[in-house]
This record gives C-alpha cells, structure tokens and sequence, in this order.
C-alpha cells in the first residue's frame, strides 16, 4: 500500500457519503437551512500560548475500538472536557472506519450549549459537507491537505468562511505545509486558520518518533500551530509547547484513558507552564 492508498480509499468513501446524502437533501436545501441554523461560537485561544482540543473518536484504525460510541456518552464526554478546560472539541464523524456520525456531532453541539466550539472531524471533499457540518452546530472543520487539489481546498476553505467556521489545515510533511501556508495568507482576513502536524506515517498508521519537531520549524509563525498525534501525557503536551505549537489535539490517549478529564487538565497545565518557561 501507498502513502496515499488510506487517503484514497477515505476519498473515495467520503464522495459516496455526498452522493448518498444528496439524494435524500439537495444541495440548495442543505445550504439553506445550514445559513439559517444558529451562528456558532468563535474558537477562542488561550493568551497563555497553549490549548487543547479534546477529541471524540470511537475507533481508530491504528489502535481499533477505544469505546462503544453512543450520543449519550458523547454528551457526558464532551460536557467533561468543556470543564476541563478545552478550547473546543473535535468529533469524528467518519462511519467506516472510525464509527463516528452526524448525530455525535450533534450530541455534542447540544452538550457544549454554546461554550466552546465543536469541530467536524472527517475527509472532507465537498462543501455539502461543509454546510452539513454548520447544520449540526459545529464551529470549525477539518480540511487534509494531502487529500485534495488546490480547488478542492479552496472550495472548503471559502465555505468555512462564508459560515463563519474556523479551518484546521492537516499537513503530513514539508509541500503540504508550504500549501497550506499560501492557503493560510489567502485567507487570514475571511477566517481563522489553524495548520496541524498529523505525525501519523499513512501507511502503518503509527505515530513518526521526532516528526512534530522536525516539522514545527516550517510552519509558519502568524498561524497557530496544531500538534495532531503522538501526544498522550501531560508530558508529551508540555514536550510539543516547548517545540512551538500552541495547541495539542487529542484523542485517542483521552479516549483510553481511566480519568480523561484529569489527563486533559494535566496536558493544558503542562503546555502552558513549559509554554511560559521557554518565554
């Protein structure tokens, strides 16, 4: 298998997904309703230089099931982290492989009742899906630059911004972060940008030791930085503010783990310590 086979493959799925959704809510209807549903927060960043964002997942490909998925525990989890001092929360709502849905998305915007944002996490190819994720609430959604062509990105990126959604940008190496660094200058002005280190080898699935740090000197310095993978103490959340990102995203450790809110605490308290050492 390729590099790029687990993204094509995802592609593929997710393109099945619009057509499928499509034939039950045209495209104008969805857009429509999408406009008119409630403005979502803002994503609000911590002026201490470091934040979580939470993640909801019920699978992963690389670890298998984390926990048995039901909109009722996405409320209780989401609520939980919101305490803990997340920033916002990312929900997978990819069905095949990672068992998310919609309505977790959905739980979730209900249990966070508007306090911090709640982010669709999915391989986005289509602003249908887009505005899908308006519909449900969410503030922000997940665009993977390796995935798409520039149109394609540029299509989400607008929609976002026509939305009022916050965009994380999910880069793998050095040409997807020299992309979404153009993709970033275009549009500062229209929404807030975000660009994440996935450090995930696309084949094996497995988190690449040193990746985030190799990578984080490329990023650029105006776009706050996102480390996606790979961390799962409070210590590697303190390991990845003193390499330069401003937010860590996690999910599986939290998933996994026996006290989640006590972890995600740990992380946030961690970063922003290591965060005010290196200042």
């Amino acid at each position: 298998m390729s590099d790029t086979d687990f993204l094509a493959d995802m592609a593929a799925a997710s393109r099945a997904r619009v057509q499928a959704a499509q034939g039950q809510l045209s495209a104008v209807e969805l857009r429509s309703r999408a406009e008119a549903s409630a403005v979502p927060p803002r994503l609000q960043l911590s002026p201490r230089r470091f934040d979580l964002i939470a993640e909801v997942k019920f699978r992963s490909p690389a670890a298998g099931a984390l926990r048995e998925g039901s909109p009722d525990s996405v409320r209780v989890r989401v609520a939980g982290y919101a305490d803990a001092g997340a920033v916002a929360v990312s929900v997978l709502t990819e069905p095949t492989r990672f068992d998310g849905s919609l309505q977790h998305l959905e739980a979730a915007v209900r249990a966070l009742d508007g306090r911090i944002p709640a982010m669709r996490k999915d391989f986005l190819v289509d602003p249908y899906q887009v505005f899908e994720a308006r519909l449900a609430g969410a503030g922000g959604v997940l665009v993977i630059m390796r995935m798409l062509n520039d149109a394609e990105v540029a299509a989400l990126v607008e929609c976002a911004a026509r939305l009022r959604l916050f965009v994380l940008l999910e880069v793998f190496d050095a040409a997807d972060i020299e992309r979404a660094t153009k993709v970033a200058k275009q549009y500062a002005r229209s929404t807030e940008l975000l660009i994440g280190v996935n450090s995930r080898d696309l084949v094996t699935l497995q988190v690449v030791p040193g990746r985030l740090e190799e990578l984080v000197r490329l990023l650029p310095d105006d776009v706050p930085r996102v480390a996606e993978s790979g961390v799962a103490t409070a210590a590697d959340a303190g390991r990845v503010a003193v390499a330069g990102y401003d937010v860590a995203l996690v999910g599986s450790a939290l998933m996994s783990a026996l006290e989640p809110l006590q972890l995600a605490r740990a992380m946030i308290l961690s970063g922003r310590n290591e965060r005010a050492r290196r200042s």
